[in-house]
């Protein structure tokens, strides 16, 4: 019997008020609310967003050790950032290695979990309709599909280092991004395309299409920081 298809990521019914502390930092860093760089105090952070202390310093330490926070001897903790030069680093790492991760993917996915990612970009294109074509931007783990890519690759180095700090810092940025004008709909077009050559096993295209949406992504990137219209 086929699964169910994997439906949009929930927070989970039993949080404690560390996850809950946790994942509103979390948000706050990822959407930009929490600026990178910027500098954090936890009196400050407890009146902004309503957290108690306890639960407060759990999440700090989650997110330290995420790589989303730096803590430097008298300087305090503060969001992590990096340069532009860095960031476009980082995208040319992810050309490679999740190039590597579609092709083992057409590799070793199977039918049923390439079926609920077929489903999963279903939800996404709602969601860009919802939007108005004006943003793409996907939660954390299974409901996201470069995550969704790497576990299927069935390579635990791979997706180790894919789904580390790498991740979590590349979401900062790729929120950022996902409300370029007629990139969400792009982006869901090569995604799309993607999956279909994962389902057709070729693992070659899988890559090369991969390495190209990346590519694109990263031209993106430069093209914002050339016009001005992203600050690193």
């Amino acid at each position: 019997m086929a699964e169910a298809p994997i439906q949009p990521w929930t927070q989970p019914q039993t949080q404690t008020r560390a996850d809950e502390a946790f994942d509103c930092l979390q948000t706050a860093i990822v959407t930009g609310e929490l600026a990178p760089g910027e500098k954090i105090g936890e009196v400050e952070l407890c009146s902004r967003f309503n957290l108690t202390r306890g639960p407060l310093r759990e999440a700090l330490g989650r997110l330290e050790s995420r790589g989303l926070l730096v803590r430097r001897p008298h300087a305090g903790v503060k969001v992590v950032s990096v340069s532009a030069a860095e960031l476009l680093e980082l995208y040319r790492i992810r050309e490679v290695m999740e190039g590597l991760a579609a092709r083992q993917a057409a590799e070793r996915m199977t039918d049923e979990e390439i079926a609920e990612l077929q489903t999963t970009l279903d939800s996404h294109e709602k969601m860009i309709e919802q939007a108005r074509g004006q943003a793409y931007y996907q939660a954390e783990g299974d409901y996201d599909f470069h995550h969704r890519i790497a576990t299927g690759s069935r390579n635990a180095k791979l997706a180790q280092m894919l789904l580390g700090d790498l991740y979590y810092m590349v979401r900062m940025y790729r929120y950022r991004l996902s409300t370029s004008a007629g990139r969400p709909h792009k982006a869901l077009d090569e995604h799309r395309r993607i999956v279909e050559a994962i389902a057709q096993r070729d693992s070659e295209l899988a890559e090369f299409l991969m390495k190209r949406h990346i590519n694109a992504a990263r031209q993106n990137i430069e093209q914002k920081i050339r016009n001005g219209l992203l600050a690193i």
